[in-house]
């Protein structure tokens, strides 16, 4: 059974993979056996995930992306297939966030989020699908957030972005399922990250934060890889379209 979710020989592409949930995911997928062509904007930040990688034996390859830029995503794709021989696995992972309300909000900060959290995904899976749909088959993972299903004032763009997401990888599923392309989505709860730590470094925030949640404690970065192996893994193969929240019980509660 564990052999089903071993990766040895797939290679994947993680965007936002310099730190956090992309990096705990990337580091994952390389202890499973995959090989990682590693995406986002801080190039030093790239390279420490890249080396964490390579101590795990496996390849790692750095490059540098702005998922805003199809351009720059399918270049992305491109050195992943030249420099690691294939491309099997996508995990679009990143996104930004602004918090406030939202009749204050700058419209500035309304197209930043779309175009990183939402446009960034669209790019993601258009720059890989012509190496999907060749090989006929791939594994996408787009991470979405528990705020798609669940209400919290002052992330308004966050959420329909995130939401947006969740529509997404609904339909592309439907779409590329005769091509033998799985994809799926996870909505992660509260993780403490750098995105968010100021709002966790307040006491009386974190205790109300933490009352939505049953099991009343933030997730751990490593409760997500596993998480991700699985989807990216032949033991998925017959799950698609599919949303999973990682967040503790807070949208069900």
């Amino acid at each position: 059974m564990l052999e089903t979710l071993r990766l040895d020989g797939r290679v994947a592409v993680v965007t936002g993979a310099s730190r956090g949930l992309g990096r705990a995911m990337a580091l994952a997928l390389a202890e499973a056996g995959g090989d990682l062509a590693l995406a986002g904007r801080s190039k030093p930040d790239l390279e420490e995930t890249a080396h964490r990688v390579e101590r795990l034996g496996r390849r790692a390859l750095v490059v540098p992306t702005d998922v805003r830029i199809l351009a720059e995503v399918e270049a992305l794709m491109g050195r992943a297939v030249t420099g690691l021989g294939r491309l099997d696995i996508l995990v679009n992972n990143s996104g930004v966030a602004h918090v406030g309300p939202f009749a204050e909000g700058p419209p500035e900060e309304w197209s930043r989020m779309l175009e990183t959290n939402l446009t960034g995904v669209l790019n993601g899976c258009r720059a890989a699908a012509p190496h999907f749909l060749a090989a006929k088959r791939g594994k996408v993972i787009n991470v979405a957030s528990m705020l798609a299903a669940v209400g919290l004032p002052h992330y308004a763009v966050y959420s329909a972005t995130k939401g947006g997401i969740v529509a997404f990888t609904r339909t592309l599923a439907v779409e590329w399922a005769r091509h033998n392309i799985q994809v799926n989505a996870i909505a992660p709860g509260w993780f403490v990250t750098d995105m968010n730590a100021h709002a966790f470094a307040n006491e009386k925030l974190r205790e109300r934060l933490l009352r939505d949640i049953p099991l009343r404690r933030t997730g751990r970065e490593e409760e997500i890889g596993p998480l991700a192996v699985y989807l990216a893994s032949p033991a998925s193969d017959f799950m698609t379209g599919q949303t999973i929240y990682l967040d503790g019980g807070h949208s069900a509660a």
